[in-house]
């Protein structure tokens, strides 16, 4: 294992290698081994987690409610969430696995989603909690931008599909005609059709967002242009 590999992947440097390799070290492989597994690390870093992701919404989404922060945190803090991480991160290529795990188990969400959050412990432990927020912020950043997006946007697809509908079954269709910006920053715009004519057009930072505005668009026409 190049753990030196890992920790420029992560963007951090341990002083004490000893706590990596514990919160890389699962139950499987510290029961064969008789070795302290990453349990208790992914214990706290749960807690540094949740805590770090609530303190960067209050910072920097002020207008979100209480309710919307909750579920912004909710959609990013989640498991699916912290496996895209240890995938970017590839994480299981430096997992001790015990010989139950091996093999196509490796991958598995769970063990991955965990081993990141005592990775964030680890960091925390051995240096401060500036170092940590750094990796997480870096990692979620963009998963809260799109969630915090989404969360206080009113369902708009359901109501234009429940006005279309009223006299009978139609065709509805969303289609993301182009996007423009960087990789990590990109606007998409889409369009939104019924039984072939264009009723509206909108943009926004991800496609569901992007639909979601064609929807509010074609709401808002709908009156002057009925189907």
């Amino acid at each position: 294992m190049d753990i030196e590999l890992f920790e420029k992947s992560i963007g951090y440097n341990f002083k004490n290698k000893n706590l990596l390799k514990t919160a890389l070290t699962h139950t499987s492989y510290a029961y064969e081994k008789g070795v302290e597994s990453n349990e208790k690390l992914e214990f706290l870093g749960d807690s540094i987690l949740e805590f770090i992701s609530s303190e960067y919404l209050y910072d920097n989404y002020s207008k979100l409610k209480e309710g919307e922060m909750t579920k912004v945190r909710a959609t990013v803090v989640c498991e699916n969430s912290l496996h895209k991480i240890a995938i970017k991160h590839n994480f299981s290529d430096f997992l001790y696995l015990g010989k139950s795990e091996k093999g196509d188990n490796n991958d598995k969400k769970a063990i991955l989603a965990d081993s990141v959050e005592a990775v964030i412990a680890a960091i925390y432990l051995d240096s401060n909690i500036e170092e940590v927020k750094k990796f997480i912020i870096e990692n979620l950043k963009d998963s809260i931008k799109v969630a915090s997006e989404n969360v206080g946007t009113k369902d708009y697809k359901t109501v234009l599909q429940e006005k279309l509908q009223i006299h009978g079954t139609v065709n509805i269709k969303y289609e993301i005609i182009s996007e423009h910006g960087p990789d990590h920053d990109k606007t998409f715009v889409a369009q939104v059709e019924c039984n072939g004519k264009i009723l509206g057009q909108g943009e926004g930072k991800s496609k569901k967002n992007a639909e979601m505005m064609a929807a509010k668009q074609a709401l808002e026409v709908k009156d002057e242009n009925p189907v």
